[in-house]
């Protein structure tokens, strides 16, 4: 009967060619713009790290002076060494790692090897373990190597391919900032989006192409890349990323079992904020915030709010589509009634009509969605033209496709639901004797 019912639908859309265009280019309209902001929303609310971002937290601490302090604003957005290095001493947690960026020159001792400006993130040895990093050849660096400022280096499969044309360079030496490392480990591509565990660098740069540990890059005073918040202590004439520099820029993410733990780990943190204070360390109020990777994204915003209110629009856009649609569907529905009341003489029941008319309205929804999706790729397309960082993140992959083509069907079955009723309702006697 399925099969009756898509032949109906079809001699239908034929036999009113302008009417159905109208109809599926509404909802193709509808999905289009709705799809085109729906995947970008998609993508910039995602989960970077799905597996483990419950177990995943950031540490804020709030170590800076009075000046412009307010009650209940947010403590300082990075931690300084001093704290970084304390908490990191003390292991509270299942993982903990302490981080910095910048970009630095790599090369090679080969002259005919230009050097390469690669971005570089120092850290501690946890830090690929906690952010589930592939290994293509080898692996990270351990706690020993921090110890010790030990000279070596973890590189991306990008830069791997520029160095040393993809082959495996475990043990090879590059060339920092002019000093040679020791290359341990070598990354399968990786690209984490957002860069959540560095937003000061923006949310959506590309994942760093050289690693290496955090004591070495201060060892080698490689400097900072990113948010670097100082008081009126400051660096008290040094640097502002000397140890005891009243300076906050370092980045500090620790991991759990459970995450129940971190209930347990705040009140760790509490008690050190009182013991700072009581040293004279801290003078503003306990302060501390301890946030899973998508409630720091949340708090931080990495969602723009424009992006969210594009995805309203485009929704009411497709409801405004819908009610054409289900208009367009009336008209036709009436101009069609001669022919229902025959059918319903020769023995059609009312659902039989119902079920036609719905197949048919999800006969155009399907089409609809076809030629929705050219015009969400279209879309798309001039989205990954505008200046965002986000812009070129912008891509339908198989889950947004599959929603494509249910949203359409839904679409088109609601809008098809009312003239389907209406149908339903013909009386075959009156419109037998007005034929």
């Amino acid at each position: 009967m399925f099969l009756h019912y898509l032949e109906l639908a079809a001699r239908s859309a034929r036999a009113s060619k302008g009417l159905s265009a109208l109809m599926v280019l509404a909802l193709a309209l509808g999905i289009g713009a709705c799809m085109t902001t729906l995947t970008v929303y998609h993508v910039l609310s995602g989960d970077p790290i799905p597996a483990k971002s419950a177990r995943l937290f950031n540490v804020q601490l709030d170590a800076a002076d009075l000046i412009g302090w307010k009650a209940g604003e947010e403590p300082t957005f990075d931690l300084t060494r001093f704290d970084a290095t304390a908490l990191l001493r003390d292991r509270k947690a299942l993982r903990q790692a302490m981080s910095g960026g910048i970009n630095v020159a790599v090369s090679l001792a080969d002259a005919d090897v230009k050097p390469i400006f690669s971005s570089t993130r120092y850290s501690t040895a946890d830090f690929f373990a906690m952010f589930d990093a592939p290994w293509q050849h080898g692996g990270g660096w351990n706690a020993a190597d921090d110890e010790a400022e030990a000279r070596v280096a973890v590189i991306s499969a990008a830069l791997n391919d520029k160095l040393f044309g993809g082959a495996n360079s475990v043990g090879r030496e590059i060339l920092v900032s002019g000093q040679p490392l020791r290359v341990v480990g070598v990354l399968k591509p990786w690209h984490v989006k957002p860069h959540f565990w560095d937003l000061t660098l923006g949310s959506y740069v590309e994942t760093e192409d050289l690693f290496l540990p955090f004591s070495t890059a201060m060892a080698l005073k490689l400097g900072h890349w990113g948010n670097t918040d100082c008081w009126a202590r400051g660096a008290a004439g040094g640097s502002s990323y000397d140890m005891n520099a009243a300076c906050a820029w370092v980045q500090y993410w620790v991991e759990f079992a459970r995450p129940e733990d971190a209930a347990a780990y705040r009140n760790y943190l509490v008690a050190y904020s009182e013991a700072q204070r009581k040293a004279g360390r801290f003078v503003r109020p306990t302060n501390v915030r301890l946030r899973s990777v998508m409630e720091w994204m949340g708090a931080q915003k990495v969602l723009p709010a424009d992006v969210r209110l594009q995805t309203w629009l485009a929704f009411g856009f497709l409801a405004v589509c819908i009610v054409n649609m289900v208009g367009l569907l009336l008209a036709k529905t009436l101009r069609r009634s001669g022919e229902i009341g025959v059918r319903r003489a020769l023995g059609a029941t009312r659902g039989d009509i119902f079920a036609q008319f719905v197949v048919e309205a999800g006969l155009l929804g399907l089409v609809g969605a076809a030629l929705g999706l050219l015009f969400a790729n279209v879309g798309l397309w001039l989205v990954r033209r505008s200046p965002n960082d986000y812009a070129r993140l912008a891509e339908l992959d198989a889950s947004m496709l599959a929603l494509t083509l249910g949203l359409a069907l839904l679409a088109s079955l609601i809008a098809g639901l009312l003239p389907a009723w209406r149908a339903a309702l013909v009386t075959p006697a009156v419109q037998l004797k007005v034929q």
